[in-house]
């Protein structure tokens, strides 16, 4: 009964696929992950700022329970993309900006899961004894440190600290790239790209505009400037190794 129930929706998942679209699933995990991320990024700014006491202590217990939720969600989101894939479209095109693309999306999975989890080992790791919440209902066990020493237990914080700093810094830069090769792809190259995500934007008439056409001249002038540098960078190398 459950293997066919997950049948259907797997089928139905694919439809979307073959359509070119993420299925609704993946689309939900994917923009509830990005609230979430934004909501995070901004508390805990504000929280960081709060004069030490009871409103401080709540904003930080609503961060934890936003940060169990968070993994609790990208699990989910990479178990469902690894039984529904999404669509094959023309971010996949063969070139430079589908490797950048890709490598991108690793890292940003990376921090996805580095948070929540650098979060969990530091709250865990700091003498806390009661448990922490999924969405502030659902019981949250600690990590079973209670029985290191107090000196690893706060080497281990600090290195859950700083590890969490760096993927927030990491995360900051990588969501402005993110957003803009999005907006790339929907104002510059007029592709498929943001429909399958965002499937209420129209998707845009395949024409060349004016846009295109600049990022085309840039994009080979950069690769003419490329090529001359890597030329002049040789240079001084052959010239020592015929004077050697």
């Amino acid at each position: 009964m459950i293997d066919r129930l997950l049948l259907n929706v797997l089928e139905w998942a694919a439809g979307h696929t073959d359509e070119g679209r993420y299925s609704p699933v993946a689309i939900v995990f994917h923009w509830a992950m990005a609230g979430l991320v934004a909501f995070q990024l901004g508390w805990g700014w504000w929280m960081g700022r709060l004069p030490t006491g009871g409103e401080k202590a709540a904003a930080y217990e609503l961060h934890y329970a936003a940060g169990v939720l968070m993994l609790a969600l990208i699990v989910g989101r990479t178990a469902w993309r690894a039984l529904a894939p999404g669509p094959i479209n023309d971010a996949d095109k063969p070139g430079w900006e589908s490797v950048a693309a890709k490598i991108t999306h690793y890292v940003f999975y990376v921090c996805l899961f580095g948070l929540p989890l650098s979060g969990w080992l530091m709250v865990s790791a700091s003498g806390r004894e009661t448990d922490l919440t999924l969405a502030g209902l659902i019981p949250w066990p600690l990590l079973p440190l209670q029985d290191l020493s107090n000196g690893r237990l706060w080497a281990l914080e600090a290195l859950a600290e700083w590890t969490h700093w760096g993927l927030i810094v990491t995360l900051l830069l990588l969501i402005p790239i993110h957003v803009g090769g999005a907006l790339k792809h929907q104002l510059v190259d007029r592709d498929d790209v943001m429909h399958g995500m965002l499937p209420v934007l129209p998707k845009p008439r395949r024409k060349a505009s004016p846009w295109r056409r600049r990022w085309l001249a840039l994009e080979r002038r950069t690769v003419r400037l490329a090529r001359r540098l890597a030329r002049l960078s040789r240079r001084p190398t052959a010239r020592r190794s015929r004077s050697a």
